[in-house]
């Protein structure tokens, strides 16, 4: 893992460690309790022995071993208790801000994560790294009966201590070469674990073209497999574990041997009691639990390995928004010098555009012109490489968000329906409309007949309203009208809407909404005569704005919308004439 993205994985982690709350200070605490337990039980049991061998009264010694065991148990208890409850905040808090930021980033992603990528990070991810407080705490106070135990030997004898000493470096060295392969191997199996969710989400929104297709066996071949590089980098974990483990056992239980062949030759020699015998063979069992480096390290790179996926995320810069409030105005936008590049290619290149207050504009083009691109730009889902965008004068990385959202109302030709009724749905925003506004959208759109038809009208629930293609784009729709105060751009809204319906809604725009900015990505000969002015795309930019009678005497506009073998026939005739209007 590189350097500086495994700093920048740390020191999300330690933000992830302090969104636990007072939940660590608990278990810090309690395994700290519980550490003094260990090391004290050891002790109490070595005088119980000697007091035996001298025939004295052990009730006493007895009964605070029960409470020593018993407070070790209690502790554990609450510990456990409180690992759970700090997990589940700082992973909370994690998940929290991960989506929060993924939704700030809007439409345009640098990284170009599908929606299964995102989750695996969102859900996997997150609850690796979530782990880390309680992971470092317990690890950190784990090392207190380790050293308690190294201590003990050393009063207990001085030889034992060193002898015990002598192996450990050979351990930390095993320990540092497996810190570093572990967080590498545990990052390349999280980026196999997001591409096989990424393509699992893929054909799970794919599956009606998939059975349409039948393809279900070449589609399963195509989601796993990416199963062997997932098992690649599972075995590879699980063999460095193992070397790691392997080694720790084998010098582990030389260091045992080692002690415990030192104690016996000092009880031998009458330097030690049988009860320090007793104490020396337990303290050399908590003095080797250093050893639960190794378990610790394991979770740590998984943590690390996560956090550096998440960070790869959280490092996109989200749209930043101004202060500035729009002043009354007509809803004019204006396009300045605008530039828009995918990677090295521009999708639109210096483009110079004014769209009138009040006015409605189709754009038109061949596919992959850019027409949904400027429609996104008008209303700020993404911003330009180069240039501005204006609206009444204000450039729109000046409004505020509210002020945007407020202006600009979006229409999708594939809408997303979010909320918990129709009801919802139509009010989606961070601004809700009013009911008569909402209403109104309703009857706009052509939505209101067919929701009154629903069983609890408009607060039928959404999951128990089955609705066809064309109802959810009329209710996409009334939801774009409801919001737009200044501006609204539709977005090929038309696609999925009979001819009848779309005259309706034609209509609207042109009467009821024409106090506002409208916006309309048109594929249809008739969209397009219906509005005031057409702006034409092609080649990264405008060629073109003028009426639809206008343009209409080029061959090569008159292709964007017949067919090819009815250049000259009706439809030039229908959509030149006028008579769709």
């Amino acid at each position: 893992m590189d350097p500086e993205v495994r700093r920048a994985a740390d020191r999300l982690l330690l933000q992830v460690a302090r969104a636990s709350g007072p939940w660590v200070a608990v278990m810090a605490g309690t395994t700290l309790l519980s550490s003094a337990a260990v090391l004290a039980l050891p002790y109490v049991l070595g005088h119980t022995v000697d007091i035996v061998f001298g025939g004295g009264d052990v009730g006493m010694w007895l009964a605070l071993c029960g409470l020593v065991v018993a407070v070790r148990v209690a502790s554990d208890v609450v510990d456990d208790l409180a690992a759970g409850l700090a997990v589940a905040r700082s992973t909370a808090w994690l998940r929290h801000r991960l989506l929060g930021h993924v939704l700030a980033l809007g439409p345009r992603s640098e990284l170009g994560l599908g929606s299964g990528e995102i989750s695996s990070r969102l859900v996997g991810n997150t609850a690796e790294a979530g782990r880390i407080a309680p992971d470092v705490v317990r690890s950190a106070t784990g090392i207190v009966p380790a050293l308690g135990g190294i201590v003990a030997l050393a009063v207990i004898d001085p030889w034992l201590c060193l002898t015990f000493l002598v192996g450990m470096p050979f351990f930390f060295v095993f320990l540092r070469v497996f810190a570093r392969d572990a967080s590498q191997q545990a990052m390349s199996y999280f980026k196999a674990q997001g591409l096989l969710a990424s393509r699992l989400v893929d054909a799970l929104a794919g599956a009606r073209t998939i059975a349409a297709a039948g393809s279900a066996d070449q589609e399963v071949k195509r989601v796993l497999a990416p199963l062997p590089e997932l098992h690649r980098q599972g075995l590879a974990q699980w063999r460095s574990q193992m070397n790691i483990s392997t080694q720790d056992l084998v010098l582990v239980s030389l260091l045992q041997i080692a002690v415990l062949a030192v104690a016996g030759a000092q009880l031998a020699a009458g330097r030690i009691t049988p009860g320090e015998l007793l104490m020396a063979s337990q303290y050399v069992l908590l003095a080797v639990g250093v050893g639960s480096a190794v378990s610790f390290v394991t979770r740590l790179a998984r943590s690390r390995g996560a956090a550096a996926r998440i960070v790869e995320v959280l490092d996109q810069q989200p749209m930043q928004y101004g202060t500035q409030r729009l002043a009354a105005g007509p809803g004019r936008l204006a396009f300045h010098d605008v530039t828009f590049r995918d990677g090295d290619k521009p999708v639109l290149q210096r483009v110079d555009l004014t769209v009138e207050g009040g006015s409605l504009v189709a754009i038109v083009g061949s596919s992959g012109s850019g027409k949904s691109l400027l429609a996104a730009l008008a209303g700020r889902l993404v911003d330009p490489d180069e240039g501005q965008v204006l609206l009444d004068g204000v450039a729109l990385p000046s409004l505020s968000r509210e002020e945007l959202r407020q202006a600009v109302g979006f229409g999708f030709e594939r809408p997303v329906l979010l909320g918990e009724t129709l009801e919802d749905v139509i009010a989606f925003a961070d601004h809700e409309p009013s009911r008569e506004e909402l209403l109104a959208a309703a009857v706009a759109a052509q939505a209101d007949g067919f929701i009154r038809h629903m069983p609890d009208g408009y607060d039928t629930l959404l999951e128990k309203t089955p609705m066809s293609g064309g109802e959810v784009q009329r209710v996409g729709l009334a939801r774009a009208f409801a919001r737009a105060r200044r501006l609204l751009v539709l977005d090929d809204v038309a696609a999925s809407l009979d001819t009848v319906t779309e005259h309706q809604i034609s209509q609207v725009l042109t009467g009821e909404l024409s106090d506002r900015t409208r916006i309309v990505v048109a594929h249809r000969a008739s969209t397009a005569a219906r509005a005031d002015a057409v702006v034409w795309l092609d080649d990264a930019g405008v060629r073109a704005t003028a009426t639809h009678h206008e343009l209409w005497q080029d061959r090569d506009y008159r292709a964007l919308f017949e067919p090819e073998e009815d250049e000259s026939g009706t439809a030039a005739l229908v959509a030149s004439n006028g008579s769709v209007r």
